[in-house]
């Protein structure tokens, strides 16, 4: 499988660019290894994986490289629990030997963001091969990091080869499974606040790209219910579709095509982890709740309707100095990188909210439009989450109302980007929906 979009000129005015060569999703892909290498000056390879990566493939991918008398290097983290951070970073980069002039990661999230580190810090092409379909970073040029105890993206190397051996991916722990349709759930939402952004903002935006993710959304959800039981065809659908993420991402330049305020709801809760040593869950699985959560808060956005006395009243009243205190009790030393954020964004400014807010009020209808043909059924949705059994009772991460709450309330300030809790602090809504979570 060739990169989805050619790199003439698109409608949205980008040439659509990505270093991947070949993505091959395939019962026995790994096999192809070899012949893949062959299109590579390959003098030495690297193989990364880690403790239990390296039993799911990486000791099959070293025995085809000494079957085929490749010159190798390997190095396996022995952690049991491996962290995206730079403890991780700097023991893959002493482990690495110089000689190797092409590295072949074997693993999923973190391996795969180490990996693409690893990859540019070196300056030698890369091949990923997942061992689960569980994120959707596979084909991003960004890496997911924990730096100073705060989860960050960093620019990486995008790999230049991705090998989805369906017969691998399906041994996969069923959690990572979960995770991965979690994660391609979400777009449901990012491509809904992708298009809001343009309408308010005026942001960059790809209707060419947004079409790829609608798509492979669809495919995922149609395939869902065989995701449990191990079908290659539900497996395969899942991993292209993470697979087609990453790639939008690459295409675009941006996250928007992946991510909105579900993924913050996610970061928000990882962040209090690291801090607080409060429970967590895979990624993709408290994106998932995100977005049952975000889904059924717009359902209720539907039922407010712009009202400017309501919104300059909110926003005369609202206290930054007050709300900083709030940030720094709730995630601790990670909400200083927040605040320092808005310190360059200014976006509480109330001039940057009166112009946002009339814009916001001329087209309420084109917005609760984008709604309607974006965003699925609340109930629905909850159907399918019961069925590949992901809960969205926050409980199950010890997170009360209030916590939930305030979690809402924080997406706004983690990135600068146009999310539904920004749209309810210009509306003046932001503690009526916080009711109903």
């Amino acid at each position: 499988m060739k990169p989805y979009l050619n790199s003439s000129l698109c409608a949205c005015g980008k040439i659509h660019k990505t270093t991947v060569d070949e993505v091959i999703i395939a019962s026995g892909a790994i096999d192809r290894i070899p012949a893949i290498l062959q299109k590579y000056t390959v003098k030495k390879v690297f193989v990364l994986s880690d403790i239990n990566t390296y039993m799911a493939a990486a000791e099959r991918v070293c025995a085809l490289l000494s079957l085929v008398h490749l010159p190798f290097s390997q190095y396996s983290f022995p952690d049991e629990n491996l962290k995206p951070d730079e403890r991780s970073v700097g023991s893959a980069l002493m482990h690495f030997d110089n000689d190797c002039n092409f590295i072949i990661a074997v693993g999923s999230g973190v391996i795969n963001d180490i990996g693409k580190i690893l990859s540019q810090n070196t300056g030698n092409k890369y091949m990923i091969v997942a061992t689960a379909p569980s994120m959707d970073g596979y084909a991003s040029a960004t890496s997911s990091m924990i730096m100073n105890g705060l989860k960050i993206s960093i620019n990486s190397q995008c790999p230049n080869v991705i090998i989805g051996d369906i017969d691998v991916l399906r041994q996969a722990p069923e959690p990572m499974l979960k995770a991965g349709l979690g994660d391609m759930l979400a777009k449901y939402v990012s491509i809904t606040e992708w298009r809001i952004s343009h309408l308010i903002n005026n942001e960059y935006y790809c209707p060419v790209v947004a079409e790829l993710i609608r798509s492979s959304l669809k495919n995922c959800v149609d395939n869902a219910t065989g995701l449990l039981n191990r079908e290659s065809t539900a497996i395969a659908a899942v991993f292209e579709g993470l697979v087609t993420a990453g790639m939008a991402m690459t295409y675009t330049g941006v996250s928007r095509p992946a991510s909105g305020v579900e993924h913050y709801f996610s970061h928000v809760w990882d962040m209090r982890g690291l801090e607080f040593g409060t429970k967590t869950d895979l990624h993709g699985i408290q994106c998932a709740m995100g977005t049952s959560i975000t889904v059924r808060l717009y359902e209720i956005l539907k039922t407010f309707s712009p009202n400017s006395e309501k919104a300059f009243h909110y926003v005369n009243c609202f206290c930054y100095e007050n709300w900083c205190q709030e940030l720094k009790r709730f995630l601790g030393n990670s909400a200083e990188t927040m605040i320092a954020l808005e310190a360059q964004e200014q976006k509480y400014s109330k001039s940057a909210h009166k112009a946002r807010y009339h814009i916001i009020e001329e087209n309420w209808n084109s917005i609760l439009k984008i709604l309607n043909e974006e965003l699925p059924d609340p109930q629905k949705l909850k159907r399918l989450l019961d069925t590949i059994g992901i809960s969205d009772n926050l409980s199950s991460l010890d997170i009360t109302s209030e916590i939930a709450a305030l979690t809402f309330k924080t997406t706004k300030d983690i990135r600068d980007k146009y999310i539904l809790s920004r749209l309810a602090w210009d509306l003046g809504i932001l503690d009526d929906l916080c009711d109903f979570i």
